[in-house]
Formats: C-alpha cells, sequence, structure tokens
C-alpha cells in the first residue's frame, strides 16, 4: 500500500503550478460547476446561482504562476475517480471555500467577501439562465438542502457527488474554512434521498447541471426604462470626455504614464510620436560617424503609433506602477527634442521600443496583453564608436538575453569565455536583426559557463558580453595605449580565467573591460610562470571606473579563475592616462614554503618589500622567501625615480 492510500495520514502536499491546476479546471469543469451550484445558498435564485457557480470556478485557479502552490492533502485513489488529481484537489478546494463564504450573511462592519457579491463575469443580458426542470424526486432533495446550512449542504454533496467517506469529507471542510465540519456531516446525515434513489444519482440529473440550461427573457418593460437611463448617462458622459479631452487640458492614450504636469510646446514636439527621427536603411554606408545615430528604425511595430504615444509619455512621465531602471549617473528626465526610433516589435511575450537621444538609449517594454507591468530602462550611451555601438539588449526573459544588433554587423555567434579552444555556435537573427535568445552570464548564479556575443563586421570580431545592462560591454586585450579586440588562443585562454571575476564590474554603466598582461614572472623552485594581469572596467561616464590585479599561477584545470592580488575604484592606474601599475600577493610553492611574489607594469625600475618581509629586486619583478601569513609593504621606483605604491 502507497503513503497516498492511507486516508489518515498526512503527506506533504504536492507542489502544484497554474498550469496543472488549469488543466484540472478544464477537464473537470462540469463537475466543479454542478458542485458550486448545489452548495450555493438558494435563496440567491437559480439564475445568479447559475452565474455564481460559473464565476467561482473561472477564479478558482492560483494567482501566483511560480510553481509550488501548495495543493491540499492528496486523497485516495478511486477507480474513475477525480480526486486522485492534486489539480482537481485544489481547484475544488477553492470552489468548496468561495461557495460557502458566498453563504455568508452581509455585516455592516465588514467588508464583503468577493464571493458574496453579484459576479463580474460571466454576465448574460437581457435572458435569465436556470437548469432544466427535473421531476418530483429532485424538486424534493432541493426543498430538503435548502434548509441546511452551507457546510451542510456541502457535506451531503461531497458525499453524494464526490463519493467522499466522512473522514475525507471532514478534512475536505476544515481545509475549505467550514468552522464545526462535524456539525455539518451530523446535518447531512439527517437528509433522506426521496422516492429510494440514490444520493449521487439525483445529484447528477438535469436538474442540478448548470451547464446545461433553459433562456427566458427577463422582464422588458423595465429593461427598456433602464436602457433609456443608461442612454441618457452615455451622452452626458461623452459630452464631459469631449471638454476634457480639448488640446491644452485634458487626457491622452498614455498607457502606464503619471498624469501630464505642463504643456510646453518644444516638449509636446517631443512626445508626438509622429515626429520621432527614422533612419533610412542605407545611411551608415554613406555617413562620417558610425554610432547608434545611423541605425535605421526598425522591428514590427515602427509604425504603430499608440504604442510610441504610450513610450514616449512614459518615458517623460512614468507612473508609479512603472518599473525604472538606469546606469548609474544617467539622466531619467524626458527627452529635449524628438528622440529616434531604434526598434519597435514584438520580442517574446512584450512589445519593445528602443529609443536614442543623443546621450541616452531608452528601452520602453509592455505585456502583450496590456499597459500593467510596463518597464522604463535608461543606459547612457554618448561617444560610442562602431565598436560600442554594436549591439542593444532588447529583451530578458527567464535567464536568456536577445541582442538588437547593429545594421553592420555581418555575423552573430556566441562564444564561452571558459573554453578558449571552443568554436563559437552560430546564433540566429530575424530580419530585423534580433538574435536568438541566449544565456546571460549576468543573471547566472555560478560560473560554469561564460556566454559572450562574438559579432563579425568589416572590422573582424568582436566580443561583447551582458553585464545587466542595455549596451553590452566590449572585451579587450593589451596594453591601455592599444587595447584590441579578443583575438587568439593565448588571449582567450587569459580571458578564460578572467571571465569569473566580471561580476565584479557589473551593472555600473560599463562600456568596456580590457584584461592586460603587464608582466610574466617565473616562480621559484620551478614551479612554472605566473602571469600578472591588469583587468580595467571603463565606464561610458568616464568616472567610476574599476580596476582589479590578478596573479595567474599555473593550474592544471583549465579556466580557474585569477587571484585578485589588488583591486581599486576610481583609480587612473592601468589606464591610458597612467598605465602603470605594481600588485604583489603572498604565495606558497609546491614544496610548501611561502614567498612574497610582486609584479609592476614595464616603467618600474625595481620592487621594494618592508614591514614584515624585507627586500629589493632590480627590475619589475620580485620574489622574496616568507613565512605563513607575513604582512608586506610594496613600493616600486620608475624611470623618472618617482616612487609609486601598490594598488589599492
Amino acid at each position: 500500500m502507497r503513503p497516498q492510500d492511507v486516508v489518515n495520514s498526512r503527506p506533504v502536499p504536492d507542489p502544484i503550478d497554474v498550469e496543472q491546476a488549469e488543466a484540472a479546471l478544464v477537464e473537470h469543469y462540469p463537475r466543479l460547476v454542478r458542485l458550486a451550484y448545489l452548495v450555493l445558498p438558494p435563496r440567491l435564485g437559480r439564475n445568479r446561482r447559475v452565474l455564481t457557480a460559473h464565476s467561482l470556478v473561472q477564479r478558482s485557479l492560483p494567482r501566483s504562476r511560480t510553481p509550488g502552490v501548495a495543493a491540499d492533502l492528496p486523497l485516495p485513489r478511486r477507480p474513475g475517480g477525480a480526486s486522485a488529481d492534486p489539480g482537481y484537489a485544489y481547484v475544488r478546494r477553492q470552489v468548496l471555500r468561495q461557495a460557502l463564504e458566498a453563504g455568508l450573511p452581509l455585516r455592516r462592519k465588514a467588508w464583503p467577501k468577493r464571493a458574496q457579491l453579484p459576479p463580474l463575469l460571466p454576465q448574460v443580458w437581457g435572458l435569465r439562465l436556470f437548469p432544466r426542470s427535473g421531476g418530483a424526486d429532485e424538486l424534493a432533495l432541493d426543498q430538503r438542502l435548502s434548509v441546511l446550512s452551507g457546510p451542510g449542504r456541502a457535506a451531503y454533496v461531497l458525499r453524494g457527488l464526490e463519493r467522499m467517506q466522512d473522514a475525507e469529507v471532514v478534512r475536505a471542510l476544515a481545509a475549505a474554512g467550514a468552522a464545526d465540519p462535524q456539525a455539518a456531516l451530523a446535518e447531512a446525515d439527517g437528509v433522506e434521498s426521496p422516492g429510494g434513489a440514490s444520493a449521487a444519482a439525483l445529484l447528477a440529473s438535469g436538474e442540478f447541471d448548470p451547464c446545461s440550461l433553459q433562456a427566458r427573457p427577463t422582464d422588458l418593460m423595465r429593461r427598456r426604462q433602464h436602457a433609456k437611463a443608461a442612454l441618457a448617462a452615455a451622452a452626458a458622459a461623452a459630452v464631459c470626455g469631449a471638454l476634457l479631452g480639448l488640446p491644452g487640458e485634458g487626457w491622452g492614450p498614455d498607457g502606464a504614464a503619471a498624469p501630464t504636469y505642463a504643456r510646453n510646446p518644444a516638449s509636446e514636439r517631443a512626445l508626438d510620436p509622429s515626429k520621432t527621427v527614422r533612419v533610412a536603411a542605407g545611411v551608415w554606408k554613406r555617413s562620417s560617424r558610425t554610432d547608434f545615430s545611423v541605425w535605421p528604425a526598425r522591428g514590427n511595430l515602427t509604425d504603430d503609433n499608440a504604442l510610441l504615444r504610450r513610450a514616449l509619455a512614459v518615458w517623460a512621465r512614468p507612473g508609479p506602477s512603472v518599473q525604472t531602471s538606469a546606469t548609474p549617473a544617467t539622466p531619467v528626465g524626458p527627452p529635449m527634442g524628438p528622440p529616434q526610433l531604434l526598434f519597435a516589435g514584438d520580442v517574446d511575450q512584450a512589445r519593445v521600443v528602443l529609443l536614442y537621444d543623443g546621450l541616452r538609449v531608452v528601452r520602453y517594454a509592455e505585456p502583450r496583453d496590456g499597459t500593467a507591468g510596463a518597464a522604463l530602462d535608461f543606459a547612457r550611451v554618448d561617444g560610442a564608436d562602431a565598436a560600442a555601438a554594436n549591439a542593444l539588449v532588447v529583451g530578458r526573459t527567464d535567464g536568456n538575453v536577445r541582442y538588437l544588433t547593429a545594421p553592420w554587423v555581418r555575423t552573430a555567434s556566441v562564444r564561452d569565455l571558459l573554453d578558449p579552444a571552443g568554436v563559437p555556435a552560430p546564433l540566429k537573427r530575424t530580419r530585423h536583426g534580433v538574435t536568438d535568445p541566449l544565456v546571460s552570464p549576468a543573471q547566472a548564479r555560478d560560473c560554469r559557463a561564460w556566454d559572450a556575443l562574438e559579432l563579425r563586421d568589416d572590422a573582424g570580431p568582436r566580443l561583447m558580453t551582458d553585464l545587466g545592462e542595455l549596451a553590452p560591454a566590449r572585451l579587450t586585450s593589451g596594453p591601455p595605449s592599444a587595447p584590441r579586440d579578443v583575438s587568439g588562443e593565448e588571449e582567450r585562454a587569459r580571458w578564460a580565467r578572467t571571465a569569473c571575476l566580471l561580476p565584479a564590474v557589473r551593472s555600473n554603466g560599463v562600456r568596456s573591460v580590457n584584461s592586460w598582461a603587464y608582466a610574466q614572472q617565473p616562480l621559484p623552485e620551478g614551479n612554472g610562470t605566473a602571469t600578472w594581469l591588469c583587468t580595467r572596467a571603463e565606464t561610458w561616464r568616464g568616472t567610476g571606473s574599476r580596476v582589479l590585479a590578478q596573479f595567474q599561477a599555473p593550474s592544471p584545470k583549465k579556466g580557474t579563475p585569477g587571484a585578485i592580488a589588488a583591486r581599486a575604484e576610481h583609480s587612473p592606474a592601468c589606464g591610458a592616462r597612467d598605465p602603470r601599475v605594481l600588485a604583489g600577493v603572498l604565495w606558497k610553492s609546491r614544496g610548501g614554503n611561502w614567498y612574497v611574489l610582486a609584479a609592476g607594469s614595464g616603467q618600474f625600475t625595481s620592487v621594494t618589500t618592508s614591514g614584515g618581509v624585507q627586500g629589493t629586486a632590480p627590475g619589475n619583478l620580485l620574489a622574496v622567501r616568507a613565512k605563513a601569513g607575513a604582512q608586506a609593504d610594496l613600493e616600486g621606483r620608475v624611470e623618472s625615480g618617482a616612487r609609486v605604491g601598490v594598488l589599492r
């Protein structure tokens, strides 16, 4: 016997999701509606009981789309029984709970529950609906059930229609919120089936089937009076709306935007979708600049002025329900003039608009079925060149990211930075330049892979990576004076040990990340050769750069991240203005001996360690024997004779 077959056991509820509950609801919809109809109080009248029963069942799904909604306790399996499905058990519990709430009396000092109010949907105008009339036995049973309380009717129906045992009925009523399930069961015991027929046969008859209905007209005279009153009210509302919608004041279809706060002619032109700048498809081929300003307007919704109007209005005055984000030091105010339209189209389950005003790229996204949950993202992209304007993030869904590529990009592929010898996988694009989804490393919880976007144009391949912003960061290698795109297996091997350190610069408005191997150092005791790298992340705003000095010792495992020897923020070190860098580590050899290792860039003529470890070495490399846990102070001297401290 399995644990779920024992009635008195209390197993942990199986988690269900919306799809499982929806499948159960669709499959057993007539049975659930019949259950709700029988439990609802007869005082509602047959027409309202029918509509309320359908309404209760239709709003019994879980509200969250996140898996893990717990169903009520599993019910024993029976041949042909529907209760073995946990999704059905969950929906039935929700229907039963709402039907019992509908029978509660209204109180002045308490807000009415939703089930106590007339249903919003479904609605039928001009007709009264009710089940087909049954025989004398069904009529007698309906009269006997009408004198029971709501839990009493529920107990009788669960026992007769759902074929539940008494213990199961008690548990089901308790889960649905009944105050005294035992008393309800006792009420049900007092009901005798008329004419000797079984309860199951009577409850399954057409008398109690709210899915097989008859229709009759409502009160025609009263309906005519109500129609005249409604027509007069609609005319008055139309006049008021026309007055409020006159130019200079009033409303517009702005979606999730906040109310207007100013009427400025220049601002109104900037928010007019018909005045957005649209660049032709071939302009970039003959322009003197190659950046976002020559991107053509692309997407299947570029002519949807209603969508563009909402995007511009939300940009100018985002309402409280809009989710807004911006890279550091990016202005979030409205555009100063008509912006350039880069993209407007459907991306996954959203409508997306990308706009550019010369300083910022703005992404507006809204669901396909409305404007609730609209999002607005700002990213600073001033001073972009052809390499930095290669792509923009157009959508994020379930840990994946889609890019909109520049018109000059010929091919796109995905390269795993942790696999330097791997071959990049081709990445398909739509005719509008939108890529297929690829895994975003910016949202990954571990670093088992790092998928970078490799774009190829006339200048060759360029590596870009997502760091959680609209504009992906460009990855380069080489000295700060002449960084170059990553090429060759040696440079990719160094990036394979650097990629997992990129989260340290994530969401900082990063424009590019350069990794420079500034020194090679033979390790003591014949332990191989270590590489010293300086990784510098430059930002679009110019300030806020972050610098990491890495020590990469030989490792038998490929892709092992390098050790961070030093880090700095807002520092010119390792950059074009000050390419000098000095860093050190306390290192243990394979023989178990400890050393202070230090390396500086080529400008250093000597390196000195003081404090807990004393030593000086000519040139830019130093290796001094030390004790475990030793503390040392490093200092270097450059060609001009100036002393330079360690990166910090």
